[in-house]
């Protein structure tokens, strides 16, 4: 199974759900689940049944290494046994805390328990209606991510990347009504490329090339943006980022409120030149 990943070149999302999924290790058995998905209404990252497609070409630029830019996808800072370790059970990290913006280290250790903390967080995503969660949002500053598109235990897929990598991304970009589960209650508009191509590894440390399009697609680039210490609302317009301002600033207040600390965030000092800043959409 390992070695028919790491041959092939570049596979499509149907074909590689069998070798990804956790389900595939007990059951060969799969049924690809057809596009558009059904299950928009169950999922803590909901899009709107009208999309604006919008065809541009925005260069591609280096991830910079500060907060709100992302980090440098190269740098080979693996993570420690101690950077892995985690208390069940998981809980979401809610902005603004700084976790979601610290470095997530590359995993280079495939073993049972980085198993167990996949299938935590499966269990956390199911709780809070998710349909997508990536590692620092459990507050572990890894690389890693997990997702089913269907939003159900026991229904679609569960697929864990590892260490993923945009290397190509359509010109083509769409906007989307997303949420996340670290922004509770929150939704607007953000614009992503329709598809992308990645690298990643699975929970077994097989390496493999992947297209993604279309839900999965739009899940990968928002998990993946979490990885890079970059949060959704970094690439909203500031038309549309005006309109959960005053949502923004209640999770800061609940923070501080929490923590009896000032808010390492603030949205009204938040400047668009921070937004021109975050890293385009990986090479066309």
């Amino acid at each position: 199974m390992a070695a028919r990943l790491s041959t092939s070149p570049v596979l499509s999302y149907a074909v590689l759900l069998p070798f990804l999924s956790r389900r595939a290790a007990a059951s060969r058995s799969f049924s690809p689940f057809p596009f558009p998905f059904p299950f928009l209404r169950r999922s803590n990252i909901c899009f709107s049944s009208q999309a604006l497609s919008m065809a541009r070409d925005t260069s591609a630029q280096d991830v910079s290494a500060q907060a709100r830019r992302g980090f440098p996808s190269q740098v080979d800072d693996f993570a420690s046994p101690g950077d892995l370790s985690f208390e069940s059970p998981l809980k979401i990290v809610e902005y603004p805390d700084p976790i979601l913006r610290a470095r997530n280290k590359r995993i280079n250790t495939f073993d049972d328990n980085l198993k167990k903390l996949a299938d935590e967080m499966f269990d956390i995503m199911y709780k809070t209606d998710g349909i997508g969660l990536s590692a620092p949002q459990v507050g572990v500053n890894v690389q890693l991510m997990v997702f089913n598109p269907a939003g159900e235990r026991g229904e679609g897929e569960e697929i864990v990347l590892v260490n993923p990598r945009i290397y190509k991304s359509s010109t083509r970009t769409l906007f989307f009504n997303e949420g996340c589960l670290s922004f509770p209650g929150i939704y607007a508009d953000v614009e992503r490329p329709a598809s992308v191509k990645i690298d990643a590894r699975d929970v077994t440390g097989a390496r493999f090339r992947v297209n993604l399009s279309g839900l999965p697609a739009r899940v990968f680039q928002h998990e993946f943006d979490h990885l890079q210490g970059i949060l959704f609302f970094d690439r909203m317009t500031e038309d549309v980022l005006e309109t959960i301002r005053s949502e923004l600033k209640a999770l800061e207040q609940k923070y501080e409120s929490r923590t009896g600390l000032e808010s390492p965030e603030s949205i009204d000092k938040y400047e668009r030149t921070q937004r021109q800043q975050i890293a385009g959409f990986a090479r066309r």
